[in-house]
């Protein structure tokens, strides 16, 4: 397919007289666009992932959406001219997701027909493929458009960021810019938003590989200014006698395209926060799937939620937790409320041994401790437990007898201790019963969590409310979109 007939647009003007020391804080001036990108991008994801379903099962894109999508990429494009993809021009982007004609930088796409159902399963991931890998080389890092909310075109050791650099330092020291670097690097940006567009479902037509170079594709330009007419030639009378020759005639006038429907900025407020709300929504039935799973599964015969089973053992004095904060005891819902009721069983590992378990608040455990040898556990909810020996020579007084337990209990055999936590920082202490050093045990955690699936649910309706708020939110400006 010719350059001509492919339905992606990339075209750009150098501008003249471009100031020597801008580039060197466009970083800063462009702050504002990048912030309007980031959003502007996430209402992109939705609205490919709607348009993903629409082509799915009718074979086409939604006009609104498409034109949104095709807007969001416009403006990156822009953006990215002014700042590190191009430097191209001095004038700063505006804030439209319309072509400006008379802005130097314009992308536009071709709006299909008819999409393949079949390809939109697989052209953004697999067919794209070769294309992420090249497209990889000359952004830096990855792919240009989808990857990445707010390009600027550096992207890390891309090529495109490497040639407008060394164009940036021609420019500073002899206040031009290179004509064959910016021929470069348009076709490398051309090439780079062609592939955006087709991983975007906006086409079924396979990218070209071939490096298109120029501000201009081959063939001519998206905008079109001005076209001259040129005046009629003159046309001889004709002789009696001879044969007749039509006169030429004179090109047609240049007809500016209709005017495309547009979104208003109400409209696209509307569809990024119907967007975040969406993408909110997922992450609550996400949750409620979690504890419905856990509540549903993961109870044992009592009714407690275990982790599993940990074997620890130390040539110290004790095995203790580390710090669990759970909060300001006045608070009107503290983790004990969460929790319920707290098991922790533990097994010596010799069945001969008596064990000592003890819950204490952390100031009384530290003080029963100080100056004995003993190992912090560490990590414990991760499931990789990990045990810091805190040195000390002074050998400790039988547990039992201190008078700093919350909860506690002792013998041989498998020792559960129930305990029903309020707020405080607590510590939980496993020592022989008789102060000897030398622990080993095989120990784990439970906690009744009683209000599980009242959670569960509650966090499926907030999803299902947010998710009808998205999915209003985003259609209603598509459709109006779409009438004007």
């Amino acid at each position: 397919m010719s350059a001509m007939t492919y339905p992606v647009h990339l075209d750009a003007d150098l501008e003249p007289g471009l100031s020597r020391w801008l580039w060197l804080v466009k970083w800063f001036l462009a702050i504002p666009h990048y912030v309007v990108l980031v959003f502007l991008w996430i209402g992109f994801v939705a609205a490919s992932l709607v348009a993903f379903f629409a082509i799915l099962f009718t074979g086409r894109y939604p006009t609104s959406l498409f034109e949104y999508n095709v807007g969001v990429l416009r403006w990156s494009w822009r953006v990215s001219y002014y700042t590190y993809a191009g430097l191209g021009t001095d004038r700063y982007p505006p804030f439209t997701l319309d072509d400006v004609p008379d802005y130097p930088a314009h992308f536009d796409v071709d709006p299909p027909q008819h999409l393949s159902r079949g390809l939109v399963l697989v052209k953004w991931w697999l067919l794209a493929i070769p294309h992420y890998a090249v497209v990889g080389i000359f952004a830096g890092g990855g792919f240009w458009a989808l990857s990445r909310t707010t390009h600027d075109g550096s992207g890390g050791p891309g090529l495109i960021g490497l040639m407008v650099f060394i164009a940036a330092v021609v420019l500073l020291f002899t206040g031009r810019y290179p004509r064959q670097i910016f021929d470069f690097v348009l076709g490398m940006n051309r090439w780079c938003l062609r592939v955006a567009a087709y991983s975007a479902l906006m086409t079924d037509d396979y990218p070209p590989f071939r490096l298109d170079m120029g501000g201009h594709e081959p063939g001519g330009t998206t905008t079109v200014a001005a076209v001259a007419v040129a005046p009629r030639p003159a046309v001889a009378e004709p002789v009696a006698g001879e044969p007749t020759t039509p006169p030429p005639t004179a090109p047609a006038p240049f007809q500016a395209p209709p005017p495309r429907r547009g979104w208003t900025g109400f409209q696209i407020v509307s569809l990024i926060i119907g967007a975040v709300l969406g993408l909110t929504s997922l992450g609550l039935f996400a949750g409620a799937g979690v504890l419905s799973w856990a509540t549903n599964t993961q109870r044992d015969s009592a009714g407690y939620i275990t982790t599993h089973t940990h074997t620890l053992h130390t040539a110290s004095y004790a095995l203790t937790s580390d710090g669990i904060d759970l909060g300001d005891s006045t608070d009107w819902i503290t983790a004990g409320d969460v929790l319920g009721t707290v098991r922790i069983r533990a097994t010596a590992s010799d069945p001969r041994t008596a064990l000592f378990v003890g819950v204490a608040d952390r100031a009384s455990a530290e003080s029963y401790l100080a100056g004995v040898r003993h190992s912090v556990v560490t990590n414990w909810p991760e499931g990789h437990t990990h045990l810091a020996t805190v040195a000390g020579n002074a050998q400790p007084k039988a547990p039992a007898g201190a008078d700093i337990w919350a909860a506690q209990t002792t013998g041989t055999g498998t020792q559960t201790l129930t305990w029903k936590p309020n707020g405080g920082e607590w510590v939980v202490v496993v020592m022989n019963s008789d102060g000897h050093p030398g622990v080993a045990v095989d120990a784990d955690v439970g906690a009744r969590v009683p209000d599980l699936g009242w959670i569960a649910g509650g966090l499926a309706i907030a999803g299902m409310v947010l998710l009808i708020g998205s999915a209003l939110l985003i259609a209603i400006p598509a459709v109006r979109a779409s009438r004007r």
